[in-house]
């Protein structure tokens, strides 16, 4: 537990650092976008590489990524019934900044320190899901939404597709599947790479961290992370009684209190949103769910 706590607490440090080196210059407000780029098109799609190469998955266990899928579509739904009445631009936030789950730069290291090959492989299966939502889906719907204020499957199919993260989790899952391994060299430096994922967006969230100190603000952070952890625990009661191992089970269960995806900040300032408040959101449910994870894993384990 203690190996969690510190990572965690590192985690929260690399924000504060972001932050900090910002507020002295050393960054400037522009490079949260450059930060975001290496996030979305190299660390992160390296990452991917990494964590499902030599992974067998069956097509039979598909139904752990459409859980993802579902709690997703719901998510965004709740974003934009949240803001009825509101500005397209509000609307568009809800729904992109509700859903999403932090797996691979956050859950991840939980499950693998504390479960075995069973909850690595839930992990990464429900991470396929959770990345058509968080790495071009709901960015599809938001654009949708604040662009031409009705929906566009043409406007998702086209975000997704532009979407290095997606189409590098696809091909993955895909190769898993069919047993296939990439060549070690690759392997060996996507992981190198991958590594790096992980501080890269946290520090991104430290850059980008920046509120107005307007109450709606706030208002508007509160009411997202109660909506969020109160399905949450929905999620927790539905996953505990499925047909899985307790091994799966449990990491389902971490997965529905995982924090917002460290991509939506990137995300939000593709789509001109307020990039602060993502982060800051982003930022403060990475608290959130440290708190509930931990205290998951002393009562399941």
């Amino acid at each position: 537990m203690t190996d969690i706590l510190t990572r965690a607490g590192c985690f929260i440090a690399i924000i504060i650092m972001g932050y900090v080196l910002r507020k002295i210059n050393f960054f400037k407000e522009g490079d949260f976008a450059v930060l975001s780029k290496i996030t979305l098109r190299i660390t992160l799609p390296c990452a991917f590489i990494s964590n499902f190469s030599g992974k067998q998955l069956e097509p039979s266990m598909l139904f752990i990524s459409l859980l993802a899928l579902g709690a997703g579509i719901l998510y965004m739904i709740l974003g934009f019934l949240m803001n009825l009445g509101k500005s397209k631009e509000e609307k568009a936030f809800g729904v992109l900044n509700l859903p999403g789950y932090n797996i691979g730069n956050f859950a991840i290291p939980f499950v693998q320190s504390f479960l075995g090959p069973v909850g690595v492989i839930t992990t990464s299966l429900f991470d396929a899901g959770n990345a058509f939502v968080c790495l071009g889906g709901a960015f599809g719907v938001a654009s949708s939404i604040k662009g031409e204020g009705r929906f566009s499957f043409k406007r998702i199919i086209k975000a997704l597709s532009k979407s290095v993260a997606f189409l590098t989790c696809i091909t993955m899952m895909t190769l898993g599947m069919l047993g296939i391994t990439l060549p070690a060299p690759i392997i060996e430096f996507a992981g190198i790479v991958g590594n790096a994922n992980a501080f890269v967006a946290m520090l991104m969230l430290g850059v980008g961290f920046k509120l107005s100190g307007d109450k709606s603000q706030i208002g508007t952070i509160v009411k997202i992370l109660l909506v969020r952890y109160g399905m949450a625990f929905v999620w927790a009661v539905v996953f505990f009684n499925l047909p899985l191992e307790y091994e799966a089970k449990v990491a389902l269960i971490l997965l529905a209190f995982s924090p917002i995806g460290s991509a939506v900040p990137a995300f939000t300032e593709e789509l001109k949103g307020d990039v602060g408040l993502s982060a800051a959101l982003n930022s403060i449910s990475i608290i959130c769910s440290i708190v509930f994870m931990v205290a998951i894993l002393l009562l399941m384990l």
